[in-house]
């Protein structure tokens, strides 16, 4: 059966000796693999089964086995690099948790000490409870949720290219949707209008619903159920992702609707100062908590403090539902040090509650030898609908 990879073999063995190799440096002897990002990453495993009980054994001698449904098992069959993979039958009775040890034994792992990637939305509590219960007294468990993650960040020449297509992607869902923001547009119609530029575009559905709000829903940075039409007088909050092979590059704006409060503007100014001083501050070698303080010095000076967010941004990279928010995040004090390969969104949020007044901007940069590059080519100008 053809596989359908999107890198070369050569690349997907090298990470996983870069993971054999973290495992030893650990002290592990294996790795218990729930979060699908490093089963993808690992493997070339794509698949949405996580949402039930699957794991993806990879010992620190290199050997490996993953154990899912039947569903999964010809998902696995033309996504990945895994030839060894076992089914768990759903019953009643159905442990996969103690088939897991039973496959584990095979590979002489009793005894020997395990990481487990605990904070995984692919293991859900009760099922690490299971987890911890079937393994108790058979091996050592050690968390080691962030073991992949942290090889995942610095992302390889072939990764940087799916996220600038993401990126290039995302610019024409921006475009896109500013197209159609004007009074009595639907945000259904603006939504749907993005989303397809991406899907014609040959990219994915992101790993997030997109997050579109006007009226009192512009000052919300979440999604939520039911879609307005615009008013003659209004604001527009837009945030959302191109995506590519699961490689994400998002951009966020907030967009004037005819006649606005010339308040926007400066808002708006405030914003761009930041997110091109936070670009300046995004710099190999340096801690990227740098970042934080680079927005947090621009918007307190300009008057924002109250009305900032105590973040602005994280990682981006392959991820998968429910949310395209990859490991680091910008926050004051955030000690990981940026190198060549990272990505990064970068996002200015300005909330005046109380006047009801929304500014965003955002998009994504890849941090290069010497500094960092926007990914996006949309202008950061002031954008009255």
């Amino acid at each position: 059966m053809a596989r359908k990879l999107h890198f070369t073999e050569a690349e997907l063995a090298d990470r996983r000796a870069r993971a054999c190799r973290a495992m030893a440096q650990a002290g592990l002897d294996g790795l218990l693999c729930f979060r699908q990002e490093s089963m993808y990453w690992l493997t070339g495993y794509d698949t949405f089964g996580f949402v039930f009980f699957q794991c993806l054994y990879l010992g620190a001698d290199g050997r490996m086995a993953l154990l899912t449904r039947a569903p999964d098992r010809l998902q696995a069959a033309q996504t990945s690099v895994v030839e060894d993979v076992r089914i768990w039958v759903d019953g009643p009775d159905a442990s996969p948790a103690t088939e897991l040890r039973a496959m584990l034994d095979e590979f002489g792992c009793r005894g020997r000490r395990l990481g487990v990637e605990w904070e995984a939305y692919g293991l859900t509590a009760r099922n690490g409870q299971r987890l911890s219960a079937a393994l108790d007294g058979y091996c050592t468990l050690s968390d080691a949720s962030d073991l992949v993650s942290r090889l995942r960040v610095v992302k390889s020449a072939a990764e940087l290219a799916h996220a600038r297509r993401a990126a290039e992607l995302a610019d024409r869902a921006l475009a896109a949707g500013t197209a159609l923001a004007r009074p009595g547009a639907d945000e259904g119609e603006i939504l749907a209008a993005m989303q397809a530029e991406v899907l014609r575009g040959g990219g994915d559905e992101p790993a997030n619903e997109q997050i579109i709000g006007s009226g009192p829903h512009a000052l919300l940075c979440r999604t939520h159920t039911g879609r307005r039409r615009l008013d003659a007088r209004d604001m527009l909050t837009i945030e959302f992702a191109g995506a590519y092979r699961h490689y994400h590059a998002a951009l966020m704006r907030t967009l004037a609707i005819g006649p606005h409060d010339p308040r926007l503007a400066d808002m708006h100014k405030a914003s761009v100062d930041a997110l091109l001083a936070c670009e300046e501050a995004l710099r190999p070698g340096r801690p990227i908590g740098e970042v934080f303080d680079a927005h947090a010095r621009v918007l307190d000076a300009a008057g924002y403090r109250a009305m900032r967010m105590n973040a602005c941004g994280y990682s981006l990279g392959s991820t998968f539902a429910p949310n395209w928010m990859d490991w680091p995040m910008f926050y004051r004090g955030q000690p990981y040090v940026a190198e060549p390969g990272n990505v990064f969104f970068i996002h200015i949020i300005v909330f005046d509650a109380a006047a009801g007044l929304a500014m965003t901007l955002g998009r994504t940069s890849e941090v290069t030898a010497t500094g960092s590059r926007p990914l996006s080519s949309a202008p950061l100008g002031f954008v009255p609908g």
